[in-house]
């Protein structure tokens, strides 16, 4: 939602946006945009109101979004004045150093705190050649792909090493419906235009394959679950969390309107997750309930997420007697009986929900502190968790 939420500010006029997401990310980003001067109006559908770009706050606060943080920032860049970025919690531990290299390059002055938040920029942005790597992040990407066809100038960005590459066809996905157009060469080159005009529309906001992953997983390990909302056929990469559950067994069912998942008997499973990383967490409950030893290769993609989500997951593992180890960017994790236990989430959204979902199948309760922090992403998590039958309290 957050992409959509930035189109409809760089667009003229009033866009509209239904099946809204209610999480602080979201929360977050509309309040950027009323601080840069769109009007907001929060009911059974969120309206947009703005006129292109004009940014009316000087200080920008991105909450604990590292999304908001790397896509707002190329786009407040566009305007001439001084902007601070800051942001709360984890997001404060999060690395922006490459940006400070990033930015002078084509005349945006940047400076950051030893490479974190806060972060000042002053543009204007005018366009130009952008190079630099993508080996940890798409989502600085996805913010010049976002503000650069509002620059004067045509750019071209050149990407080494990029990954997510779906998350970047997600924010192509968004460009296209506001009007917006970007030349692909095969994920290595983006050929923009200047001087490009958002259109305001109409948008239908698509479920969220990061969040269903969870009940998805916790069907397969506990008993049935029927999601509703998840649209089959779409570019989000955690929509791969299916190929794997048929991997390990799971029993998958697909309707128009939802997703069926199954308890079966699972067995263990390999699958590279380098694409979509944030399936780590919900596949690493998954893999404890499978028999076996099981491998998900790319870990070097959680260094700098909410928590080194690695160590984290595996500390969370042990916590309830299931082995892991990190080899070869790979977490190797070997399925068996889940003890009760008490797991930190250390503030990490996708930690909390993952603990919550190796205890629907342990042996006691699981308990899990600072579980409050899933409200990041998924603030309905255990209501919905609770709504399938488990015991929460």
């Amino acid at each position: 939602m957050q992409r959509v939420v930035a189109a409809a500010y760089l667009a003229e006029g009033k866009s509209i946006i239904h099946d809204a997401d209610p999480s602080d990310d979201s929360q977050a980003a509309l309040k950027i945009i009323e601080d840069m001067g769109a009007t907001v109006e929060k009911g059974d559908v969120i309206e947009i109101e703005s006129s292109g770009i004009g940014v009316e706050s000087t200080k920008l606060n991105c909450g604990e979004s590292g999304l908001g943080l790397r896509m707002f920032s190329p786009i407040a860049s566009l305007s001439e004045k001084e902007v601070t970025f800051d942001g709360n919690g984890t997001l404060k531990n999060r690395p922006i150093d490459f940006m400070e290299e990033v930015f002078p390059r084509v005349d945006v002055e940047c400076s950051t705190k030893n490479g974190r938040i806060p972060m000042k920029i002053k543009g204007p942005l005018k366009g130009g050649k952008f190079s630099f790597d993508g080996t940890h992040t798409s989502q600085f990407l996805t913010g010049l792909l976002m503000a650069l066809p509002k620059a004067k100038e045509d750019s071209i960005v050149i990407v080494n090493n990029l990954r997510s590459k779906g998350y970047v066809d997600l924010t192509l996905e968004v460009l296209r419906d506001f009007g917006v157009k970007v030349s692909n060469e095969r994920y290595q080159l983006f050929r923009i235009e200047g001087g490009q005009s958002y259109r305001a529309k109409e948008v239908h906001i698509e479920g969220d394959w990061s969040g269903g992953a969870f009940l998805l997983v916790a069907g397969a390990i506990a008993g049935r679950v029927k999601v509703k909302g998840l649209t089959i056929q779409s570019c989000q990469p955690d929509h791969a969390v299916i190929e794997v559950l048929e991997k390990a067994g799971a029993d998958i069912l697909f309707s128009m309107s939802s997703i069926v998942s199954e308890k079966n008997q699972l067995k263990a499973f390999e699958f590279d997750a380098t694409n979509c990383p944030d399936l780590f967490p919900p596949l690493a409950a998954l893999a404890a309930n499978c028999k076996g030893t099981s491998y998900i290769k790319g870990t070097h993609r959680l260094e700098f997420k909410e928590s080194n989500r690695t160590q984290t997951i595996m500390e969370a593992l042990k916590k309830v007697g299931i082995f892991s180890k990190e080899n070869n960017d790979r977490l190797i994790i070997n399925g068996g009986p889940i003890s009760s236990g008490t797991i930190d989430s250390k503030g990490d959204h996708r930690i909390a929900m993952m603990a919550a979902i190796l205890g629907l199948n342990s042996e006691g309760s699981v308990k899990i502190k600072n579980a409050e922090c899933v409200s990041k992403s998924y603030p309905a998590f255990f209501d919905d968790l609770a709504s399938l039958g488990a015991k929460i309290s």
